[in-house]
């Protein structure tokens, strides 16, 4: 999301600029009529000076009218947020946040090496090296940057509350270094490594160094943000360091920024050359490029942590201490080779090069129609690795460090899987997990299943998460019998070629508890007797409230999509870069933005036009706890009117818009991945660890405390929203939002997510699932970024989290998305957001745009017929519905019950409709206009009572003559 800025100003401005030039031409006639009655152009004295009153009269009363005026439009909004009362959050929730925020890092963090026992720490002084101990990743850029009010952690910090002595003289020797380098500010990138060359580490200090511990921790980090992805080629911009006068290349040609620079891997020699017990600490949210520890065997120790927060890195220090036995999970792969990958291709920037008639100016930038193309279909992440080291294609074990679902302990556990039920629809088992070493720790249980695949047939991963369970901590010795239970339609396959439908095929599938995504712990087989096809009203997949079919051939475009028919043969032709830049004319004849959407043609002749302006006498607070569906609600539409509801749902930025009428209050919705930020009245809360942390620590009871916090923080805060969380897929780990997503797993995600929104919805807060949908990257995301990809891979991996977060959370709020999926604009695309989003899952409540900047394709008209009921908009653009005919009507209608639907449910009516303090610049309005009338009166007597004096002066003169 973006922050407010002069833009806002500048639009307040244009929008009061008629009432000034208003005040201005008042001011004119009055100083004309003035001096036209100096000018003795009026033969009657008395009747000269009494228009000479009236006309100073008049303008001040048309002062007061304009500026009155004036503060009823966007204005009233300004002045409203910079008089809020800014509430903050009590001593008590920001203790209990930093507590819980602590706790979540603590089973994020992840051990993926540990060799020869040499973690815990054996020393508790030990040398840190690298420049990132001293500037770790807390969350990332944009809208997941820290909030300043509150004390943060640092990762030395951290350190030390866990009783660890740092090597001071290496600290101070990153401080130094970096001292100059500029602040980045909050949505700004910043790619440049400057970590400290092995040359300028003197003799003295290793000595030193030596002398002081025989333990060393390197600490490597890498952030990212909203905005920009990582960067693919570092040498794309000539990233160099200089050293006594010799320029030397941190990355050679097709490097990336999740690879070693060539100072870190010097800065590695030195250290392994000078300890042997040596600890490596990557702090980052993207998955490092993990080809080099083979190189250096001195690493005998290697920790994940992902962004911290701001409290986050107490947790490094306990465990690295030996107070916390770590318990994370990976939540992606870790590969030896990024370029390897089957999404490496087909990410970035690819500007179609025969679309120029639809570019656009925005913000100063010309917005050029853009593409990315899902190559990959369902085999994402680890259904790729597992699924194509069964059918031969790579070595596994040389393409993949670490497996999703991976991580180590300081303790063994024994698992022993049940006997494996098929009843009724349900497969559940009970797993006894068996502390079997020496220290207290919790273990994850995951539960695998891997199909039937026919040769040619429905695409189907070997290896797919179905359910999985944390357990409590376990003392040595001690066990724990966790259950799982689930579906079987949970395994079913969408198939988009034949069946257009879910389907369950006939035959044995294999159900596993695993270690992780490629190591089998133990495993059972269950047979489905007979193949069924999820295609009636009777008999529909995963509780939907009707069919799903086909709604996105449109997306599938003219791509090859990865298949596992002959063990992968298509794999070279399907994973290419483009070999075209140029949009079909089929496709092109289905391409829209603002240029070429008729809105005409959306109309229907037989719409009636609905009831506007009634004087029924509800209010919003007679809704709360009312079904959708109840028929107070007409009565309540009916009282809206055109410019009400074009305000509720155009002005809907960081919050909505009151109306008086109906007693809807101005509601706050506040922004953050990880936290909650007012950008009105710039109070923050506690940030959290990232989204990758909260998956990293595959504790469902963990995700949904944090949704409970961010609901006591948001009422704390005065908050009714929250833009969170964020659930799009980790295709590939250069999206440089990967720290606001959770995972590469459309399970992990969704139980993540729908966890959180459960969480803040017994609060009472509304949480915006986003981005909706398919919005897996940075670049060009605004930029008419058309999405190509098959149904099923949209439903089976990008839809289900938000799936899991309407059908289990219970989500009141939904963000679309900048891109385009297909040749529609996500924002407008009636398929997603009506179709399968209400009419398949059954979601109730309001789509809001990602922030709207128009850029020539966001657009209010064509939103609310699709299904996006209000726009986050905080300036004036293609945001108003301008469409007065009886399907735009309806169809804001229709938006405004979606809004006010949530609304009414969140908490802020509880206990009926809130009492709002008037803001003080309306009671100065008020006094003004009670002052002005009063004024008014008294000035009009005065003139009268002197006209009639003058008069009777004249008269008396002339009966004397």
């Amino acid at each position: 999301m973006l922050q407010i800025n002069m833009a806002d100003v500048i639009t307040v401005l244009g929008s009061v600029t008629p009432y000034l030039i208003a005040i201005g031409v008042v001011l004119v006639l009055a100083l004309i009529a003035t001096f036209a009655v100096n000018r003795k152009t009026v033969a009657d004295v008395a009747a000269r000076k009494l228009i000479h009153s009236e006309s100073w009269i008049v303008m001040l009363v048309a002062a007061v009218v304009s500026v009155s005026m004036m503060l009823s439009g966007p204005l009233a909004t300004l002045l409203n947020n910079a008089t809020i009362t800014k509430y903050e959050l009590s001593d008590s929730t920001v203790s209990a946040a930093n507590d819980l925020a602590k706790e979540v890092e603590s089973e994020a963090i992840t051990l993926l090496k540990n060799e020869n026992g040499n973690l815990p720490l054996a020393n508790k002084k030990v040398n840190v090296f690298g420049w990132g101990s001293t500037n770790p990743v807390y969350g990332g850029t944009g809208s997941g940057s820290m909030s300043d009010q509150y004390a943060t952690t640092s990762l030395l910090d951290g350190l030390k509350e866990a009783g660890i002595e740092t090597n001071a003289d290496l600290t101070k020797l990153y401080t130094d270094y970096r001292a100059d380098r500029p602040e980045v500010g909050m949505w700004a990138q910043d790619w440049t490594l400057p970590e400290v060359p092995a040359a300028q580490y003197s003799d003295d200090l290793i000595a030193d160094a030596k002398a002081f511990s025989d333990e060393a921790v390197v600490v490597l980090t890498r952030v990212g943000g909203e905005g920009a992805d990582l960067p693919m080629d570092m040498t794309a911009d000539g990233i160099t360091y200089t050293d006594n006068s010799t320029e030397y290349k941190d990355f050679q040609k097709g490097e990336s920024f999740l690879e070693l620079s060539q100072t870190e891997r010097d800065m590695l020699d030195l250290v392994t050359e000078n300890f042997s017990k040596v600890t490596l600490v990557y702090n980052g949210a993207n998955t490092l490029q993990f080809d080099f520890l083979d190189d250096y065997p001195q690493i005998q120790s290697v920790l994940w942590c992902p962004p911290a927060g701001q409290t986050g890195f107490s947790a490094l220090g306990d465990i690295l201490a030996g107070e916390t036995n770590p318990s994370g999970k990976t939540s992606d792969t870790f590969v030896t080779d990024l370029t390897k990958t089957p999404t490496y291709n087909n990410f970035g920037s690819f500007i179609y090069d025969n679309m120029s008639e639809f570019n656009t100016d925005n913000r100063g930038d010309v917005r050029q129609p853009s593409f990315v193309d899902y190559v990959e279909g369902i085999y994402v992440g680890y259904r790729f690795y597992e699924t194509a080291a069964d059918e031969g294609l790579i070595d596994y074990d040389d393409m993949v460090a670490f497996p999703f679902g991976y991580g180590l302990s300081y303790t063994t556990f024994k698992q022993e899987m049940g006997d494996v039920t098929y009843k009724d629809g349900k497969v559940s088992f009970d797993v006894t997990v068996t502390n079997t070493g020496g220290v207290a720790g919790k273990d994850v249980v995951e539960a695998y299943y891997n199909p039937p695949y026919t040769n040619g047939g429905i695409e189907k991963a070997s290896a797919n998460l179905v359910a999985f369970e944390k357990t409590d901590l376990l003392e040595p010795g001690a066990s724990q019998t966790v259950s799982i239970e689930f579906d079987d339609d949970d395994m079913a396959s969408y198939d988009y070629q034949k069946a257009k439908a879910y389907v369950l095929e006939q035959g044995d599938y294999e159900i596993s508890i695993q270690s992780d995504s490629h190591t089998t712990i133990a495993e059972q087989t269950i047979s489905v007797d007979k193949t069924i096809t999820y295609d009636s009203d009777d008999n529909t997949h995963n509780g939907d409230a009707v069919v799903a079919t086909n709604q996105f051939d449109d997306a599938e475009g003219d791509v090859t999509y990865l298949s596992r028919a002959d063990h992968f043969a298509n794999y070279d032709e399907a994973t290419a870069a483009p070999a075209s830049l140029t949009m079909s004319d089929d496709l092109k004849a289905m391409f829209t933005n603002i240029s070429n959407y008729d809105l005409e043609a959306h109309n229907d002749d037989s719409d009636e036009m609905p009831t506007t302006g009634a004087k029924n006498g509800v209010r919003l607070a007679d809704l709360t706890g009312k079904d959708y569906d109840d028929a107070q609600w007409d009565d309540l539409l009916d009282e809206l009117t055109f410019d009400e509801m074009d305000s509720l749902i155009a002005n809907a930025g960081y919050g909505t818009q009151a109306i008086s009428s109906i007693g809807k209050v101005q509601l706050t919705d506040a922004d953050g991945p990880a936290a909650l930020n007012n950008n009105f009245t710039g109070v923050g809360s506690i940030g959290f660890p990232a989204s990758t942390s909260f998956a990293c620590t595959w504790n469902k009871d963990l995700a949904k405390r944090f949704g409970e916090m961010i609901g006591q923080m948001a009422r704390d805060m005065h908050v009714s929203g929250w833009y969170a969380p964020a659930m799009n897929i980790h295709r590939n780990a250069f999206s440089g939002r990967t720290f606001e997503y959770f995972s590469e797993d459309s399970l992990l995600s969704g139980v993540m997510a729908s966890q959180q929104i459960a969480g803040a919805k017994e609060k009472g807060v509304y949480s915006f699932m986003k981005h909706f949908a398919l919005n897996d990257q940075e670049t060009n995301r605004a930029s008419m970024l058309c999405t190509w990809a098959n149904e099923q891979a949209i439903r089976e991996i990008y839809l289900k989290p938000f799936e899991m977060s309407v059908k289990e959370g219970g989500a009141g709020a939904v963000m679309s998305s900048f891109n385009y999926v297909g040749a529609t604009w996500a924002g407008g695309n009636s398929s997603l957001l009506q179709t399968v989003l209400r009419d398949e899952w059954g979601f109730r409540g309001f789509v809001l745009t990602d922030y709207f900047e128009g850029a020539g394709y966001m657009y209010g008209d064509q939103a609310i017929r699709n299904g996006n009921d209000a726009m986050l908009a905080t300036t004036e653009t293609t945001n108003h519905i301008t469409d007065h005919s009886a399907a735009s009507v309806k169809a804001m209608r229709q938006a405004c019950h979606n809004i006010l639907y949530t609304a009414a449910n969140s908490w802020m009516y509880e206990n009926g409709e809130p009492e709002v303090d008037t803001p003080m610049w309306q009671t100065a309005m008020h006094v003004a206009w009670g002052v002005t009338v009063v004024l008014v009166l008294a000035l009009e007597a005065l003139a009268i009572r002197r006209y009639l004096a003058r008069r009777k002066t004249v008269v008396t003169v002339a009966a004397g003559k």
